[in-house]
């Protein structure tokens, strides 16, 4: 499992912050286009991004009898919209306002006789400007946005390889533009109790949809001004009070008892000896506190 021919991206939140604030505005604004227009699935799986070969995406999305999808390209520093019975049309990823980002970007949607209307305001973040009035988030460092890219691909590899040893339903590796972190959750099969919400511009009843059975859940999180340092992070819900004593590895993974998560932090990933095992093992045994805590049915769920 280990890879040293293509090395983990040294991630630094600081120099992140900037570039990683306006690219969070700017992928809300295309998976909420995805979200207006993708059939709904449950969990909200329907709106999310994907991560691919060269950066982001919706991956295709039905619309009037053709399809179209938007790609994030860090390799170019693009944004792609292809349509399955036109040209493709691009508009440059650079230091712009998210009003400018917006504005474009639905200029050339329109012209591809695509019109959609979203919910112009960006969700669980506050303060949440409408992004046709946002000229405070600009910037866009092409370096920043190349690795941070890189990093959520190694990521992405990792929690596929753990994706595949589960037979009960389990999500998609995807990307939720919310929180901006990758995720991929594996599911008991039992009902849960009725989440309580709590995230800032998020409806109750979609909380409450996304938390109807009982998750085991982890992912990639860049970090953020309270936490300023990327990380992986795991948690339950619902979780048992003895969840968080459970002995996790790698050593250097914790529990958060104000967040009720597991976490490790990226840069333990990236310096180990073999970060994909690292990983995969901060996954499988935060999963383990989980399932063991809750009494899943482990032999119906496993391969």
């Amino acid at each position: 499992m280990n890879n040293t021919t293509f090395p983990w991206p040294i991630l630094n939140f600081t120099e992140m912050q900037e570039t990683l604030a306006t690219l969070h505005q700017w992928i809300q604004i295309v998976g909420k286009i995805r979200l207006k227009t993708m059939p709904w699935q449950n969990h909200s799986w329907h709106a999310t991004l994907y991560i691919t070969a060269n950066g982001f995406s919706t991956h295709a999305i039905p619309y009037q009898g053709r399809m179209f999808q938007i790609d994030f390209d860090f390799k170019q520093h693009k944004l792609f919209i292809t349509c399955s019975n036109t040209e493709t049309v691009d508009m440059d990823l650079s230091p712009r306002t998210v009003a400018n980002f917006y504005k474009e970007l639905f200029e050339k949607l329109s012209s591809l006789g695509i019109d959609v209307k979203i919910h112009a305001s960006p969700n669980e973040m506050e303060p949440a400007i409408p992004f046709a009035e946002n000229t405070i988030n600009k910037s866009y460092d092409p370096q920043v946005a190349n690795k941070l890219w890189q990093a959520m691909l190694k990521a992405n590899c990792v929690f596929n390889q753990f994706r595949s040893d589960f037979i009960g339903k389990a999500s998609p590796v995807h990307l939720f533009w919310g929180a901006f972190d990758l995720a991929v959750t594996r599911f008991s099969g039992n009902s849960a109790p009725l989440h309580q919400g709590g995230m800032p511009n998020m409806p109750l009843d979609v909380m409450q949809e996304a938390y109807s059975q009982e998750v085991s859940s982890a992912g990639f999180w860049p970090g953020s001004k309270d936490f300023p340092t990327p990380a992986f992070y795991a948690y339950a819900y619902p979780s048992d009070a003895s969840f968080g004593e459970q002995k996790v590895l790698p050593q250097e993974a914790f529990y958060s008892a104000e967040m009720g998560e597991f976490f490790l932090k990226y840069e333990d990933v990236r310096t180990a000896a073999n970060p994909e095992k690292t990983l995969y093992d901060f996954l499988q045994t935060t999963y383990e506190a989980a399932v063991n805590t809750s009494n899943w049915n482990r032999e119906k769920l496993e391969r």
